[in-house]
């Protein structure tokens, strides 16, 4: 098995301009349960302002908005489709993605396949791959301190013990 380098799918200018660029994120994998990693990343991207759009076949509904059962049934334009599936699901995924016109395919920590993101990448798709959309705007858009979180207050106090 060949490693795969993932250099070319993790470009911060990259990132900065899928970010910037996007209105609309169908997030394949959206799970209802509140634990899961999906949940949260859904989530915080609905309470910053895109559209989420959830595309799990299990669910109706999830995070207040209809969830389709599969991408080929979203009824609206994707700018960036996120997944959250097992590795060997990608390449179907990205078919489909390539399908419906999205602009780019966005995998998460963990979802690496080669073949996915070649057969994005030839439909004309950006490719952003093993990487958290979560994190990555954060990091990009503001939202986090050095801490981890933005505390939005600026002091020369210090804490704790003086």
């Amino acid at each position: 098995m060949t490693s795969l380098d993932l250099t070319g799918y993790q470009d911060p200018l990259t990132i900065q301009r899928v970010l910037h660029g996007a209105r609309t994120i169908a997030i394949v994998g959206l799970s209802g349960n509140e634990l899961r990693a999906s949940h949260f990343v859904g989530y915080y991207l609905k309470r910053h302002g895109y559209q989420v759009i959830p595309v799990n076949p299990r669910e109706p509904r999830i995070l207040g908005e209809t969830s389709y059962p599969s991408l080929t049934d979203v009824p609206v334009p994707v700018d960036i489709v996120n997944v959250f599936r097992a590795p060997d699901a990608l390449p179907g995924i990205a078919r489909d993605a390539v399908a419906i016109g999205a602009g780019s395919l966005w995998t998460q920590f963990g979802v690496v396949n080669a073949e996915g993101a070649q057969i994005a990448t030839d439909g004309g798709l950006t490719v952003i791959m093993d990487r958290c959309l979560k994190v990555e705007h954060a990091r990009y858009v503001g939202r986090m301190h050095w801490l981890g979180f933005n505390t939005s207050r600026i002091t020369s106090v210090r804490g704790g013990l003086q």
